[in-house]
């Protein structure tokens, strides 16, 4: 699965994995009955959990942040690496004990491990009372009725249509000025690492109206960036009533024109599909950020093609080259698997000089974990040693950590728009936000207010964040 993950969590910015959501006012008098949701994974989970809050509270049950005041406990599951199912396991034991204490209490698993492991969890695990897959939450309420009596509750169909187009989301823990927007569900690329075609189901794009509108409401709400998101936001494709197809390029420009002062960020681009339209897009509007997130998972074309990714790093580098050449600007980021099945020193080597070649701006990088029903796991045997993964991934941090470096260094004396955020968690008198390049900035409250953009210079770097002082247009 290509990264939906929006922040750099070396970053002063939070990471969002694991935590708890509610909107921003609770009111315990309204509802009867409560819900508690943790999300974990990409960005694409935690907009699900905003689908999932709406249809909850639609149906009479009130958002809580007090796991305890719960008389519903949801985790929304990533199941990309063993290690963020062992996660959702470890938190599942410590809802039981909840169970426990509080009779009625019911748990459930919602997202790709209960899409994964759909009865399983219940036979096998023995500690959820409802497994609800991706494409089944409408039908919530009615598995919760059938859980309150007893009975254990599971939906797990995938849908070649639904992307809940209809349902307004709740924003979770938001500040006000960031909002994720679902433009499409699904994945058609078979990589074959990639369990999310098995999880997610077949690619399939929202209607533009309904996503044009919720940009819209969104801005009107005093939101300044969107982030339009899917597992390849470049194949969006939708046809309406009168046989009009909106491309990704044209999505994204209607987007754009709904005013300048909202930003409009992307993610995820897969390198095969994205195109010069894109490109000349985000380079005619300057609310559109000047910043793509295009992973490559391998620097070597054998690999790649072990990968099922349908490029060879010669073609991935004159990519690159094409965006920087029509966006010199342009930051960059990118997802790195160390130590795929048969991966040699060589093949690592070449992962390394690609990452050199490139100097990306951001990179998420990780050892490669087997995933049962991939079509890696049927056809290739995993064969790394996890201590030679691991040394292979360190190598890769490591060299990461200079090139970033060097691009923050780079951006020392500049002055760039930013977007505030929030207050600094270190220091309540600065507050942060980002360049559109994506890169964080902390800066002196003064006057300034979140949702607000002030021009910063910047004087000092650390690797992950650029600290500055406001200065004049």
């Amino acid at each position: 699965m290509e990264s939906l993950q929006l922040h750099d969590t070396k970053t002063h910015d939070e990471t969002r994995q694991g935590e708890a959501f509610a909107p921003f006012k609770l009111d315990d008098n309204q509802y009867k009955k409560h819900f508690y949701i943790e999300s974990y994974g990409c960005a694409m989970n935690f907009a699900d959990s905003e689908v999932v809050a709406s249809i909850l509270q639609n149906n009479g049950f009130g958002a809580t942040l007090n796991i305890e005041q719960a008389d519903l406990i949801f985790v929304n599951t990533c199941s990309i690496r063993e290690k963020a199912e062992l996660t959702v396991r470890k938190r599942l034991t410590e809802f039981r004990k909840l169970k426990k204490a509080k009779p009625g209490m019911l748990v459930g698993v919602l997202g790709c491990m209960a899409e994964r492991l759909k009865e399983k969890f219940i036979q096998e695990e023995k500690l959820v009372d409802l497994v609800v897959g991706p494409d089944a939450y409408r039908t919530l309420p009615g598995l919760i009725e059938e859980a309150e009596t007893g009975q254990k509750a599971v939906n797990v169909l995938l849908s070649r249509d639904e992307t809940y187009a209809d349902i307004s989301p709740i924003r979770l823990n938001s500040n006000g000025v960031n909002a994720f927007v679902s433009i499409m569900r699904g994945c058609n690329n078979m990589c074959s690492f990639c369990v999310v075609p098995f999880t997610r189901g077949r690619e399939r794009s929202r209607d533009a109206e309904s996503i044009i509108n919720e940009c819209k409401d969104l801005f009107e709400q005093g939101y300044r960036e969107v982030t339009l998101l899917g597992q390849n936001v470049d194949s969006y494709q939708d046809t309406n009533n009168e046989n009009k197809t909106t491309s990704f390029a044209e999505l994204l420009e209607r987007v754009a024109q709904i005013d300048p002062l909202l930003r409009v960020r992307f993610s995820t681009s897969h390198p095969k599909d994205i195109t010069d339209d894109v490109l000349f897009t985000i380079k005619k509007y300057d609310n559109i950020c000047n910043y793509i997130h295009l992973p490559v998972q391998s620097g070597s074309t054998r690999m790649l093609q072990l990968m099922n990714r349908t490029y060879t790093r010669e073609w991935y580098i004159a990519k690159v080259d094409r965006i920087k050449e029509l966006l010199p600007d342009c930051g960059l980021s990118t997802d790195m698997i160390t130590g795929f099945c048969t991966e040699t020193e060589e093949d690592h080597q070449e992962s390394l000089s690609l990452m050199e070649y490139c100097k990306y701006d951001l990179a998420y990088m990780y050892f490669y974990s087997e995933r049962p029903g991939t079509l890696a796991a049927r056809r290739f045997k995993d064969d790394i040693p996890e201590e030679v993964k691991k040394r292979r991934l360190q190598e890769m941090i490591d060299l990461h950590r200079i090139h970033s470096l060097q691009s923050m260094q780079k951006d020392v004396g500049k002055t760039f728009k930013v977007l505030i955020e929030g207050t600094s968690k270190k220091n309540e008198n600065e507050l942060y936000g980002r360049t559109d390049h994506n890169k964080v900035v902390i800066f002196p409250k003064e006057d300034f207010k979140k949702g607000e953009y002030v021009t910063v210079k910047i004087n000092s770097c650390t690797a992950g964040t650029l600290f500055g002082t406001p200065s004049a247009p």
